[in-house]
């Protein structure tokens, strides 16, 4: 019998390469455990990595599951099955009933949509524009007369035989679900639940039943083309995701896990997996260290702080501004304008697990685009790859352990990764395989620091004004590259690092977002009459969003005075095309004057976003959605203090030294062992902080310095 620990909590992070675990127990304290991501069976990596977390206890999990999963509270899954569904096209059979006349809308798409992820050369050239392939073919796509005006009035009739027939011959046709979207079904549901009713009735007339989708229950607002998007996701993409879910679930139901499997979404809530729109959750993999940073912000007095993510396939970046995330409204994925609202990230082809090739003409080398993820992985992990990666290069350097891989429990192979890069690139170019392997990791690095440079300058800020945290399983390793030279006030990491989007979901409280369009319009001049009437529309919409979130979170065990309410609406400048998020600083507007602070409220937010200039009153103000965040809090990681002790590491967390490629030639390196720096202790370069999930690399010039917080912060010596 292992460590006898009381478990709270559990944070899951399926990435592309890695599955990463998270481990909380009654007294805050968590561990962090990490195995390779299985994308046919999930539940297989969620398991082997729950197995290596509960080693570091003295755990079986194995054999002990059954003593801890039942007294466990939640358990929080983030990961990428369902985009990987909607990037391989591989989701399921759906059929779509549309307003007739519409029934083109996915082949017309959004005009973004057809240039989405080009690079700029093709953007400002249309010839290079193609339309996508729709995800839902025309031949199961049928249009039905009906009409509700934008004022929410049934102008046209819905026409039920019409509905019949569509139904009939999509079922004919085979379809694994139907989805529905009438325009302004957002205002006024009445005939899309008709279409539902009808639609039940034919299924059981028939004994053949599919599910039904509709957008007035899964996605009520406005913008129809991403609305359609949104729809078929949940359809396509969403339901073969959440039988992944499913199956990791039985698994813990099998040991005693007495709850359902809860979900990071992209807009940083926390859902059930049984959650209608759970199509929200395609983008939750890297939310989650978000989330975690939004933690650290507000816990440790950073109120600015510059998220960075690198991990096999991507180098994603997040802002955090005076202790919050921001939030964007549409995203585009798989070259697809989606309604999903999602913390604000920007992500490029940066990952340790980049395919390197030479171009045979030019004898450039190439980064990417592709990974080569889990499976097979790098050339080192001996799975049938034999193009090089980047991992492969940061082996055969000498910074990477290849004893020590995953703490030892994954073997790695040095001879092969030398072997595949000095075959495939060093020698075409005729240089020296180690010289080629640094600047592979100068090229990779300069990539990443470019995009921090671009991701502040389109914003307006400066790296000055913030604090950078490095976190993914090759974040620590890269993190003195691609900062280097950007005036930072502080570049630290933390030893849970590779396991950073896991913990960010343990941090985050139970949290649904609800949003609802409306038509709330403040022309210049507004009299307090117009202001008032307003305002009783805003608290209206806030209302019927707090009914429905309390009887959903209900219905998932929560208490209704467990239920906290922040109450939200999305403004803008009359005719400008972006709103802005604004927390209500009153619950309920019921005056001219309670209209005005909202609107102060979104000025101040306004101006701290863009700048001040960019205010612009004089043209009144509209509201075109509502929102509400409902959230229950919960227990999260404990952020630990330790005394400071002294700038030598103790004995026991030196490991010797090993020959590391530096600068052109070998070097020296003094190796660490990240766990048992202390606070206080020093680390100058050239070293490597070696942990079980990361490798820290400090550079010539660079030390570390371990704060009370076991941060790890990297300065100039």
């Amino acid at each position: 019998m292992g460590d006898q620990r009381d478990i709270v909590l559990i944070g899951s992070d399926a990435g592309g390469t890695m599955t990463d675990m998270l481990v909380v127990d009654k007294a805050g304290e968590f561990i962090v455990g990490k195995a390779s991501t299985t994308p046919r069976d999930q539940s297989i990596g969620f398991a082997n990595s729950m197995i290596d977390a509960a080693e570091y206890w003295g755990m079986d999990w194995q054999k002990e599951a059954k003593n801890y999963l039942p007294g466990i509270a939640g358990i929080i899954y983030s990961g990428t099955s369902m985009l990987n569904t909607l990037l391989t096209r591989t989701g399921k059979k759906i059929g779509i009933i549309l307003t007739k006349g519409f029934e083109d809308s996915l082949i017309h798409e959004r005009g973004i949509g057809v240039h989405a992820s080009y690079g700029y050369q093709d953007k400002i050239h249309p010839v290079s524009h193609i339309h996508n392939e729709p995800f839902v073919p025309k031949k199961l796509i049928r249009g039905v007369t009906e009409r509700i005006s934008m004022f929410g009035e049934a102008v046209v009739p819905l026409y039920q035989g019409e509905v019949r027939e569509a139904v009939a011959d999509l079922l004919d046709r085979g379809v694994e679900g139907i989805a529905v979207l009438f325009l302004w079904s957002y205002l006024n549901p009445q005939h899309e639940m008709m279409a539902a009713a009808i639609a039940r009735e034919i299924m059981k007339e028939r004994s053949q039943e599919v599910p039904l989708y509709l957008s007035c229950e899964i996605v009520p607002i406005t913008r129809e083309n991403s609305r359609l998007n949104a729809l078929v996701l949940q359809a396509y993409g969403a339901e073969p995701a959440r039988e992944q879910l499913f199956g990791i679930e039985r698994m813990l139901h099998q040991d005693g896990y007495k709850h359902p499997l809860q979900v990071a979404l992209a807009d940083g809530g926390i859902a059930n997996i049984r959650y209608p729109a759970l199509f929200k959750a395609c983008f939750s993999g890297p939310v989650g260290g978000i989330l975690g940073a939004k933690y650290l912000s507000q816990e440790m007095d950073m109120p600015n702080l510059l998220c960075t993510d690198m991990g096999g396939t991507s180098f994603d970046l997040g802002l955090i501004m005076g202790g919050e995330c921001s939030i964007l409204r549409e995203i585009e994925l798989a070259r697809t304008v989606l309604n999903i609202p999602t913390l604000v990230m920007d992500s490029i082809g940066a990952g340790c697990g980049m395919y390197l090739s030479i171009d045979p003409e030019s004898k450039r080398v190439d980064i990417g685009p592709d990974s080569a993820g889990a499976d097979p992985g790098p050339v080192c992990y001996m799975m049938g790859n034999e193009t090089p990666t980047v991992m492969d290069c940061v082996l055969i350097l000498g910074i990477l352990n290849p004893d020590y891989y995953l703490g030892g429990k994954v073997e790695v192979d040095w001879d092969a990764a030398y072997k595949a890069i000095k075959e495939k690139c060093a020698d075409p170019l005729g240089i020296d395989p180690y010289d080629f392997a640094e600047g592979v990791l100068d090229l990779i690095n300069v990539r990443m620091r470019e995009h921090i440079g671009t991701v502040l300058s389109v914003r307006g800020y400066s790296p000055a004004d913030y604090y950078v945290i490095g976190y993914g399983g090759a974040g620590p390793t890269f993190l003195a590259g691609y900062t280097a030279g950007l005036p930072f006030k502080g570049v630290f990491t933390v030893p849970w690092a590779a396991a950073f989007s896991a913990f960010g979901c343990a941090a985050a409280d139970y949290l649904h977002r609800y949003q609802k369009s409306t038509l709330v319009a403040l022309p210049p001049g507004s009299d307090d009459g117009m202001k008032q009437f307003m305002a009783m529309t805003v608290s209206a919409s806030w209302a019927e969003l707090e009914e429905i979130a309390a009887r959903e979170m209900e219905e998932e065990g929560f208490k209704r005075e467990e239920i906290s309410f922040k109450q939200v609406a999305y403004v803008r400048y009359s005719q400008q095309l972006e709103d802005v998020e604004v927390i209500s600083p009153l619950p309920r507007l019921v005056t001219a004057q309670d209209m005005d602070k909202l609107i102060e409220a979104f000025e101040e937010t306004y101006s701290r976003k863009y700048v001040h200039a960019a205010m612009f009153p004089e043209v009144g103000y509209q509201i075109f959605e509502i929102g509400l965040l409902a959230t229950v809090s919960r227990p999260k990681p404990l952020l630990r203090k330790y005394p400071l002790e002294g700038k030598t590491p103790p004995g026991e967390a030196e490991k010797g030294t090993r020959q590391v490629y530096f600068g052109g030639e070998w070097r020296k390196a003094n190796l660490y062992e990240m766990d048992l720096l202390r606070s206080g202790n020093e680390v100058e370069g050239l070293a490597v902080i070696e942990a079980p999930s990361t490798t820290m690399f400090v550079p010539l010039g660079k030390k570390v310095i371990v704060d009370e917080y076991k941060r790890c912060w990297l300065k100039e010596v």
